[in-house]
């Protein structure tokens, strides 16, 4: 039995409807059940949260493997979720981590994931680690100023990014949780085109059918604006600004091979994923 947390997010919802199509036996963990309403019906719903201990054993009852998606920038999520999963015997974990811990210096995004890999290597239990660069949904975020005004906020000007669309996270995670030999790898996930800002911005106003117009950050309220619309506790606040610093200074841009490797097929392409969500942004 896999068992899923996560599994109204971007990823989550992918992996759920991929595990679906392999027709394996398979678990989400929900606070709410309203939000997985939308998710197969095959799928069994257990009614649990990571941040409360005593909800955790009927979720991981039976569980053999576990994806792990833990939100936030604490510990104490995954310090519960490993605990449960050392009682319930489960035997393979694959964990959502960021291709930030791979920073020299690392990054305060990298260590917050960094100390969430180093608990699920203390309870040696087998893992495999999955950390994927910048998400293709991100794009979601620009919503609120295109909406408003028109225009996406840019915080790294001529840095570069290879964004990945979570389905293919969620594929190389139901990979690793159906298949062999994933135990003990690190997976680091991109996709295969390098972007800056304005060129996916340029490439999403053509799906959409209408100008979107591009603005520098002037602030660093806006720089945080741009990733989080509704606003950021400090500490991650300081991190995003951070993070963002650190893509402006890459110019080249990072990028893997790591999909198609794995998947036997090539990344899916930003302009693909454009065209399925080209609605969400058009405001005429």
């Amino acid at each position: 039995m896999i068992l899923v947390t996560g599994a109204t997010g971007n990823i989550g919802r992918e992996l759920v409807h991929r595990l679906d199509e392999l027709d394996v036996p398979f678990r989400i963990l929900v606070r709410d059940p309203a939000r997985a309403a939308t998710l197969p019906e095959r799928a069994e719903r257990v009614v649990a949260d990571l941040s409360d201990p005593a909800t955790l054993p009927p979720a991981f009852a039976g569980v053999d493997r576990l994806f792990l998606l833990t939100p936030g920038i604490g510990l104490d999520h995954t310090r519960h979720a490993v605990a449960a999963a050392q009682s319930a015997g489960v035997r393979h974990i694959v964990h959502q981590s960021s291709f930030n811990v791979l920073g020299d210096p690392m990054p305060a995004m990298g260590r917050w994931h960094h100390e969430r890999e180093q608990a699920i290597r203390a309870s040696d239990i087998p893992a495999t680690f999955l950390r994927p660069g910048g998400f293709m949904t991100n794009a979601f975020d620009w919503l609120p100023t295109i909406r408003q005004a028109g225009y996406v906020l840019d915080p790294v000007g001529p840095g570069r990014y290879a964004p990945i669309d979570p389905a293919d996270i969620a594929a190389v995670a139901a990979l690793a949780l159906t298949g062999d030999g994933h135990q003990g790898q690190e997976y680091v996930l991109t996709g295969e085109e390098l972007f800056t800002i304005t060129e996916q911005v340029k490439i999403l106003a053509t799906a959409a059918g209408q100008e979107i117009a591009v603005r520098a950050v002037t602030t660093a309220e806006e720089a945080v604006a741009s990733r989080f619309p509704q606003g950021a506790p400090p500490a991650l606040a300081e991190a995003i600004i951070e993070g963002f610093h650190l893509m402006r200074a890459d110019t080249a841009g990072f990028r893997t091979d790591t999909v198609e490797r794995l998947l036997q097929r090539r990344p899916r392409t930003f302009a693909a994923w454009c065209a399925r969500n080209a609605d969400a942004f058009r405001t005429t």
